[in-house]
């Protein structure tokens, strides 16, 4: 087949010669599950849709552990995305969770029509813009998540609100569209390229046109959409790109910050700021600059965090909860009062798990947005 022989030459999977370090470091292999990365590797080397219909090409969490050990350098992450672009267009979707209900709004934003109620969390106390403006703070789907997760007691909007009332603080009155659609990761990593390429454009031409100079967002999964998918539409001068704790952490000496005694935290690295982008220093900044705050690492942290392992919303099985117990141990492990999280989708999928009653305070954990924490900490 020309298109997996393709793939096999973009992610370099030819090189693979199955020392077996990826499967050793795959996070689902290691609890017990199906996935391989060397089956996926080795399935495209030899040609033949049988990989394509493999039932693992969407267990996979794309968390990219396996490309920081692979000696030769398999862009496994990128070659599992072009499978299953292949696979959607056989057909082949994934079985997501809620009924694929999620999937089912993001392609309703790609197409449009639809009007959306994306302001209503904007309190009287924000200041924002709606058209134009050198800052546009790009909110994502949280006001989605919170919500369709309301019997989980999601907050992420409160990182939002956090992250607008922070630009406040700094004398920004950032552009927050009524018009801002989904940022396509997740139908892009699940295959569906087509609903994703709508939602960039659309995106892209918004935050052109609001004149922005610089986009600033809460979600490690749209920073790695905006900065390294968005790039074949962007046109002219784009904007410079931001995490929150990235813009933070060169404006922190502005901010006057307050302590209320010590507070011990951990910190939750996303896999898509951490391994995809290499983003480890910033939110640790962040935090090292508010007073008060000691930071407890957990053994797997950087290059070695665990995935919240449910990024696309591609599978909820027993691996991934067995996975997010592991973390949640981890973290309480530290002694921390606080897991602090640099992206909603890992305070979703690791609040869900803590909803389990056969656990009971075995994994709980108090649990923030980065920016919330500072923004606690404004005097």
């Amino acid at each position: 087949m020309v298109a997996l022989a393709e793939a096999a030459k973009k992610a370099r999977a030819w090189a693979c010669y199955d020392c077996g370090k990826c499967t050793a470091s795959c996070p689902v292999a290691r609890v017990g599950g199906d996935t391989t990365p060397r089956r996926h590797v080795l399935g495209t080397n030899a040609g033949g849709n049988g990989v394509l219909s493999d039932g693992t090409l969407f267990s996979c969490l794309t968390c990219g552990l396996c490309e920081t050990r692979c000696p030769v350098q398999v862009s496994y992450t990128a070659l599992v995305r072009t499978l299953r672009e292949l696979a959607f267009r056989e057909g082949v979707e994934p079985e997501c969770p809620h009924g694929g209900a999620l999937q089912s709004v993001m392609r309703m934003m790609a197409r449009g029509g639809t009007q959306q109620d994306r302001l209503s969390w904007l309190g009287q106390e924000l200041k924002t813009e709606k058209n134009k403006g050198a800052v546009f703070y790009w909110t994502g789907c949280t006001m989605y998540y919170d919500a369709f997760f309301s019997d989980l007691q999601v907050t992420t909007l409160n990182g939002s609100r956090a992250a607008v009332r922070l630009l406040n603080a700094l004398g920004i009155t950032p552009v927050v569209s009524p018009e801002e659609r989904c940022c396509g990761h997740d139908l892009l990593w699940n295959g569906d390229r087509t609903s994703f390429e709508m939602l960039a454009r659309h995106n892209v031409r918004l935050v052109a046109e609001s004149g922005a100079e610089l986009l600033v967002t809460s979600c490690a999964e749209c920073l790695r959409t905006w900065r390294l998918d968005y790039t074949p539409y962007l046109e002219g001068k784009p904007p410079r790109i931001l995490h929150i704790s990235e813009f933070l952490a060169e404006h922190l000496g502005e901010l006057k910050l307050r302590g209320d005694g010590s507070r011990r935290v951990t910190l939750q690295d996303p896999c898509r700021l951490g391994r995809h982008l290499g983003v480890f220093d910033p939110p640790r900044q962040v935090l090292a600059g508010v007073p008060g705050i000691e930071l407890r690492e957990m053994r797997h942290a950087r290059q070695a965090a665990l995935c919240c392992a449910g990024g696309t919303w591609s599978n909820c099985d027993r691996y991934a909860k067995r996975l997010q117990v592991e973390r949640l141990q981890e973290a309480r492990s530290t002694g921390a009062e606080l897991l602090v999280t640099a992206c909603p989708k890992c305070q979703i999928h690791l609040r869900c798990a803590m909803h389990d009653p056969r656990r009971g305070n075995e994994i709980e954990i108090a649990m923030s947005d980065l920016g919330e924490v500072v923004a606690e900490a404004l005097s």
